[in-house]
């Protein structure tokens, strides 16, 4: 009975994952077709009937994926390296450390989360436009200073973590800093890598804040470039999906590397000793 169960639980994620694949399959195969190809309907065409390459060749002579590459990447690093190291802290002080205003601080993180995004966008468009941050890096950065989710995430690491060990650490004459940076910190390293995945995830999926802070195309991210290849009456569907297809070659790299510290980081929380 157990191994039917368990033969139909693999059935079911088999299918689930067949499903989930077929858009990306679509990416791919259309990537090689020919724009009547993509767009003919009877017969509907799966398989390209000639595999060409001349669309990738035209995306890479039209589109400069050298400085969109470089944008995107260099954003991502840097909303990596923020998220992690500003959340590792505030969810260390709200699970370890007693202060004053601690709950009601924690519950305004919170309810940041449950708030839609794009409610912040006129307000920080407004602070970046008065910093002078527009069309720069520091623009594409500026919503990933912070981040709520990874406060939480980190926090909940943290609370998973025995009091024993700072107990320990304390016996031995270390501060709270000290505890923190050689004791804590290191033990909740599983869920540091699997934050900075979600946020290089979300980071490289961010349209619309590019689109507002970075209106110049060689200033702004993949993303965003390739939202503008789209037509308003027609598109080119076979560029505009090798065009996707080699853009989202750096999430692929990134899944591939990490793909065991993103699993044990989700499965355990960073309490994993």
């Amino acid at each position: 009975m157990r191994d039917k169960n368990k033969a139909i639980i693999y059935i079911i994620l088999i299918i689930m994952s067949f499903i989930m694949l077929v858009p990306f399959a679509w990416m791919v195969l259309t990537a090689f077709k020919t724009v009547g190809e993509s767009t003919q309907m009877d017969p509907f065409v799966i398989i390209p009937a000639h595999w060409r390459t001349e669309n990738f060749v035209k995306v890479v002579h039209n589109v400069n994926f050298g400085r969109l590459y470089f944008n995107t990447i260099a954003m991502i690093a840097l909303r990596v390296l923020c998220a992690v190291l500003t959340s590792t802290i505030a969810g260390y002080a709200f699970a370890r450390l007693q202060f004053k205003g601690r709950d009601l601080m924690f519950g305004l993180v919170l309810f940041q989360m449950m708030i839609p995004s794009q409610i912040f966008i006129i307000p920080q468009y407004v602070m970046v436009s008065k910093l002078g941050w527009t069309n720069s890096l520091l623009g594409l950065l500026f919503p990933g200073l912070v981040s709520a989710f990874g406060t939480f995430l980190l926090r909940q690491a943290y609370l998973g973590l025995p009091k024993e060990l700072e107990e320990a650490a304390r016996l031995d004459g270390c501060n709270i800093g000290q505890t923190f940076l050689f004791i804590m910190a290191p033990l909740t390293k599983s869920s540091m890598v699997a934050l900075g995945i979600f946020t290089a995830v979300f980071a490289y999926k961010d349209l619309m804040w590019p689109m507002i802070v970075c209106p110049d195309t060689n200033k702004t991210t993949l993303a965003s470039a390739l939202s503008k290849m789209q037509g308003q009456f027609s598109s080119n569907y076979p560029e505009l999906m090798a065009a996707a297809l080699i853009a989202c070659l750096p999430m692929i790299v990134i899944y591939v590397i990490f793909q065991k510290q993103f699993i044990e980081g989700i499965a355990t929380s960073g309490g994993k000793l």
